[in-house]
């Protein structure tokens, strides 16, 4: 991390509305913070290692795990990315899935299965460069900063991802939309954050890679948003301020 003062020479998104300003920064999780690629390979041999486990529960022959992972796992991908405002109740989700392809498993394995498998990503996650760096450096600053994401999977999983990689002791707080029952941009959810923050609006900076959930959600409350492009799959609009390095977030301050 550059050593860097707040409200120093200016990048695409710094303008007065930004500097000077900011009491906490609130983040998106995934291709903000971390980065990570579908992990194939680690999700076929976990369920390979369960289908013994399947078997007998079943009392029958377990399908093949690259049936497993592209009938069941890679289906609910969808439920990831979902445009809704409304979150699910995944192990639902979960169970609902694995009867869809015939495969009724009593509620204790499945929760094993999903375990496993959020196992896998948590060993695919990758940290921004400057993610931990950045979360510090605020600290240091005396700036509340926090994580809003949404996230369906069970929330004590993925606190333990983000304890595992680091970010977790970095932040003041953590909000996952499986904690609330609302997506961004539904209110509650920055809502919430602001809450367990313990900062106004008016004083915080959003910071995401989508601009319906990271910039346009988070303005419609009175936050101050850009969008982190390093990771996003696509280009914001003209006129939507962008940085595309996290070590850019001091000058914004």
């Amino acid at each position: 991390m550059p050593d860097i003062k707040r409200g120093s020479t200016r990048s695409h998104a710094e303008g007065s509305e930004f500097v000077g300003l900011t009491q906490g920064v609130l983040f998106d999780y995934g291709r903000t913070l971390v980065t990570f690629d579908y992990p194939t390979e680690a999700l076929l041999e976990v369920m390979r290692s369960l289908r013994p486990r399947i078997e007998s529960a079943l009392g029958a022959p377990a399908p093949e795990a690259e049936a497993i992972l592209s009938d069941i796992l890679l289906p609910l991908e969808k439920i990831v990315g979902s445009m809704s405002e409304d979150e699910v109740d995944y192990m639902n989700v979960f169970r609902e899935a694995w009867a869809k392809a015939g495969i009724s498993l009593p509620d204790g394995l499945l929760h094993d299965i999903l375990d496993a498998e959020q196992l896998c990503w948590d060993r695919s996650v990758r940290l921004d460069p400057d993610a931990l760096q950045i979360l510090s450096w605020l600290g240091a600053h005396g700036i509340k900063c926090g994580v809003c994401s949404n996230a369906p999977f069970p929330p004590e999983m993925m606190r333990r991802q983000v304890d595992t990689n680091g970010v977790g002791e970095k932040v003041d707080a953590i909000v996952f939309s499986s904690e609330v029952g609302r997506r961004k941009p539904a209110p509650e959810m920055y809502r919430a954050a602001l809450d367990a923050i313990g900062v106004d609006a008016s004083h915080t900076l959003f910071v995401g890679d989508r601009v319906r959930e990271d910039y346009e959600g988070p303005r419609a409350l009175g936050m101050r948003a850009v969008i982190f492009t390093a990771h996003a799959d696509a280009a914001p609009p003209d006129g939507v301020p962008t940085i595309s390095s996290l070590s850019d977030l001091p000058r914004l301050l």
